[in-house]
């Protein structure tokens, strides 16, 4: 079990050892609950309602033949 400090300002630094466990890093996102009494921090996982909008819209848009020959040409290519 790791102790923890908490600031005047309700901060606190998870130990080293705990972000490491969880890969966590500066600015990932944790949720908080209470269960049973005790605070329960949970890493919040990427979903994939997150990666909405992160890409540009398509110049064009691409049949699913079109996508299918670029993935055989590219397979090909590495010997897949």
């Amino acid at each position: 079990m790791a102790l923890v400090k908490l600031t005047s300002k309700g901060q606190m630094t998870l130990p080293q050892e705990i972000r490491a466990r969880f890969g966590l890093e500066a600015g990932d996102r944790l949720f908080v609950e209470i269960e049973d009494g005790r605070i329960v921090l949970t890493p919040k996982t990427l979903r994939i309602a997150d990666l909405v909008g992160i890409l540009p819209k398509p110049r064009r848009a691409v049949s699913v033949e079109e996508m299918n020959d670029t993935i055989a040409e590219e397979a090909s290519k590495h010997g897949s």
